[in-house]
């Protein structure tokens, strides 16, 4: 088998449309606000461009992502191919749904970096290395609409990477709604005020910690006019309420490829963004 090469004319910054070009991928059936959330925070020299994973018959599954992980290298020969420059998946259950582990989860991100010349990210486990990074060491997890069975295998991930996770619930279990049926009716997307009562309530489960997590990526709509916006755009806030930094998927997963890019926000940001 001929290994790959990334075409040559790539290394030549004139044939670039863009200094830095993010790709991103997402999991079937998901219209994904990544590529858009960091695109409005990077500078003017960051292009982005986003390829949604091919699966007809996807059920949002633990088994589906793991039997699908194979697309993630598509994705990657595809982004390498045009001339991205770092590239992110979007989706925090398929770290651990894959059964590689945390350091198998390293070793695969490496590979395809090596194999397709282009580093690239996964959101799980840009968590663990956000975390790392901060020397956080005792955790609290907001899972928000994960189903037990996901956020429970986000809590083993992170246990196995040795965090201390003295605290773990999502919306169902922390009693805004009446069955978890009712969590996935919403399809990822409540209103704003679910994001900081839940919050509260963690937090009272959970006063001493290092950092606050949200698990995934969810969404909340604005009073104002209904637009959805994820954790990453009430970090600052939340943070100067609850004393303590917050670390969700988005978030960790946009630090990592800003650190690879060598790059920071332009505009402002909650504790873990700010420290580039």
């Amino acid at each position: 088998m001929t290994a790959y090469k990334k075409p040559e004319h790539w290394s030549n910054p004139k044939n670039k449309l863009y200094p830095h070009q993010v790709g991103f991928t997402c999991p079937p059936h998901d219209f994904d606000a990544a590529p858009t959330d960091f695109l409005r925070m990077a500078p003017e020299s960051v292009g982005v461009h986003g390829r949604m994973l091919h699966v007809p018959d996807y059920r949002h599954l633990l088994d589906q992502r793991k039997k699908n992980f194979g697309l993630l290298e598509e994705f990657m020969e595809c982004m390498a191919n045009n001339g991205a420059d770092v590239c992110g998946q979007v989706g925090s259950n398929w770290v651990h749904a894959s059964g590689l582990g945390v350091e198998g989860i390293h070793q695969h991100c490496e590979m395809l970096s090596d194999k397709y010349e282009t580093p690239f990210h996964m959101a799980g486990y840009a968590m663990v290395e956000a975390l790392r990074d901060m020397g956080a060491e005792k955790v609290a997890l907001n899972a928000c609409y994960h189903r037990d069975t996901w956020y429970q295998g986000t809590v083993g991930f992170l246990k196995e990477a040795g965090f201390d996770v003295v605290w773990a619930g999502n919306f169902f279990d922390q009693g805004w709604f009446d069955t978890q049926e009712e969590v996935d009716k919403c399809i990822w997307c409540f209103d704003e005020e679910l994001f900081w009562k839940s919050f509260d309530y963690v937090a009272d489960k959970a006063p001493n910690v290092d950092a606050y997590l949200i698990n995934g990526m969810s969404n909340y709509r604005r009073p104002s006019d209904g637009l959805a916006q994820r954790p990453v755009h009430h970090a600052a806030e939340l943070e100067a309420k609850l004393g303590k930094p917050l670390v969700g998927h988005d978030i960790a997963l946009y630090w990592r490829m800003f650190k690879t890019l060598g790059l920071k926000p332009i505009t402002p940001q909650g504790a873990l963004l700010s420290s580039l």
